[in-house]
C-alpha cells in the first residue's frame, strides 16, 4: 500500500495540480487575472483537488488494477476547475483554444520528461513509478481533449464554433460529467488507449 500512496503524492497530485496551474498561468498571460487574483496559480495542492476526481475516481481505478480486479487500466480524473474569465482574453477565441490546450500539453510534456528519465539508468529504481507517471500523464492528456463540456477539448471546439453554435454546446456542461460516465460504462475509453499508446510510443514507453 506504501506503493500505492507514493503514486498518489508524487504521480496523481502533481500531474493534476500541473495541470489546472498551466490554465490559469496561459489566461493571465493572455490578459485574465482572475486565477491569479484567487490564488490558483498556487503548487499548493489542496487549492486544485476536488476529492472526487483528484483522488478517488483515479485512486480507485488504480486500486482495481492493482488488486487484479480488472485486466486493464484506463487513469483519469479532474482537479477543481481553474476559473476563467475568456472575455478577457486577448484574443479571444485564440486565448481560449491555448488555454485549454495548456493542461494537457503541460501533461504530455510531464510524460516526455518521465519517459526520460526511465530510458536512464540513473532512476531505474524508479521504473514502477515512472511508469505509471507516464501512463497517468498521457491518459488525462487525451481524456481531457475528449470535446465534452467541460473537458478541455469542448472548450477547443467552442472557440472554433461560431457563437450560434457555441451557445447551445457549452450548454451540455450541466450534463457533462453523466455524459462521460455513461461513455466510460458503454467502453469508450477503449477508443481512447490506441492514441495513449502511439503518444507512448513516440517516447520510447511500450505499454
Amino acid at each position: 500500500m506504501t506503493d500505492v500512496l507514493g503514486l498518489i503524492a508524487f504521480i496523481v497530485i502533481p500531474a493534476i495540480v500541473l495541470h489546472e496551474v498551466a490554465h490559469g498561468l496561459v489566461a493571465y498571460w493572455l490578459g485574465d487575472p482572475t486565477a491569479k487574483n484567487l490564488g490558483r496559480l498556487s503548487l499548493n495542492p489542496i487549492k486544485h483537488i476536488d476529492p472526487l476526481g483528484s483522488i478517488i475516481i483515479p485512486g480507485g481505478l488504480f486500486l482495481m488494477h492493482y488488486f487484479k480486479l480488472t485486466s486493464s487500466l484506463m487513469l483519469f480524473g479532474w482537479a477543481k476547475p481553474v476559473p476563467v474569465n475568456f472575455r478577457q482574453l486577448k484574443p479571444r477565441r485564440l486565448g481560449m483554444i491555448l488555454v485549454a490546450a495548456a493542461g494537457p500539453a503541460v501533461n504530455i510534456g510531464l510524460a516526455y520528461i518521465l519517459a526520460q528519465m526511465y530510458h536512464s539508468d540513473i532512476f531505474g529504481h524508479w521504473y514502477y513509478f515512472l511508469g505509471w507517471g507516464i501512463l497517468l500523464n498521457l491518459s488525462l492528456a487525451v481524456f481531457n481533449l475528449v470535446p465534452i463540456p467541460p473537458l478541455d477539448g469542448s472548450r477547443i471546439v467552442s472557440a472554433m464554433l461560431p457563437d450560434s453554435l457555441a451557445a447551445p454546446y457549452s450548454r451540455l456542461e450541466p450534463y457533462g460529467l453523466i455524459i462521460v460516465v455513461v461513455l466510460i460504462n458503454l467502453g469508450f475509453m477503449r477508443f481512447l488507449y490506441p492514441l495513449i499508446s502511439v503518444l507512448a510510443s513516440g517516447m520510447g514507453i511500450q505499454f
